[in-house]
């Protein structure tokens, strides 16, 4: 599950911002929360014990302020996105020392802190488990990556195969597939035995010159010229796995 921190003295901007980030959530279909804090102490606290992966953060507030909030929010996280919302831009350049994603000025404009949201979305990763958002025609659908059977390229579209059975096809994706899997394949538990499949090796049932069986038992082909390279990948994961390497 996404969740998202949002930290406002001001209570009737603390609203706004939250139905706004509800609304976004209802838009995208999004398995997620929005926790709401007025004292940045609060949000301090539930960081000692929670996790939140997009922290939305108000700078000038009468106790610590927002700048120095992030800082102490980056000292506890070092991978959650930071967004400042805030009336003042003269704070702009100092709020890069805790490497927010943006800066937005209040009034908060609703398509812009979308935008904003989808962007940290795309780069959120939890310590627990990897995810990945995926863009579907009915919305984005945060996704584990150990859930991840395979994925196949069809007609310009990414079809997902998940555990349970579900199939998730994206939108027509204007990159090459190369660089829509390169999440995947930055975790070491991915391989692209093919042009258009890059699988899970902990979700292999089989393997053989022939190919991949996977969970469920689909067959994901090796072209021949790949298989020696395609058997050492796999063959290192195995041993790694099983701690012999």
């Amino acid at each position: 599950m996404l969740r998202i921190a949002v930290c406002d003295d001001l209570l009737d901007q603390l609203a706004i911002i939250v139905e706004y980030i509800k609304d976004f959530i209802e838009i995208n279909a999004l398995d997620a929360e929005v926790r709401q804090f007025d004292h940045p102490d609060g949000l301090l606290t539930a960081c000692e014990t929670e996790r939140f992966h997009i922290y939305i953060l108000d700078i000038v507030m009468p106790m610590i302020n927002g700048i120095e909030l992030g800082k102490e929010i980056r000292r506890l996280d070092r991978e959650g996105q930071i967004i400042y919302a805030t009336t003042e831009p003269s704070f702009a350049f100092e709020s890069f020392s805790s490497n927010p994603i943006n800066y937005l000025l209040k009034p908060i404009d609703k398509e812009r802190l979308f935008q904003t949201l989808d962007l940290a979305i795309s780069k959120v990763n939890t310590a627990e488990e990897n995810i990945i958002t995926i863009k579907t025609k009915d919305g984005l659908r945060v996704v584990k990556l150990s859930s991840i059977i395979f994925c196949e390229y069809v007609k310009h579209t990414v079809l997902y195969t998940l555990m349970g059975g579900e199939r998730l096809t994206t939108r027509t994706i204007s990159e090459s597939f190369s660089e829509h899997v390169r999440p995947l394949l930055s975790d070491g538990r991915f391989l692209q035995p093919h042009s258009s499949f890059v699988l899970n090796m902990s979700r292999v049932e089989g393997f053989s010159k022939d190919g991949f069986v996977m969970r469920g038992g689909t067959v994901i082909p090796i072209p021949a010229k790949q298989y020696p390279a395609v058997r050492d990948i796999y063959m290192d994961y195995l041993l790694a796995r099983e701690g012999c390497k």
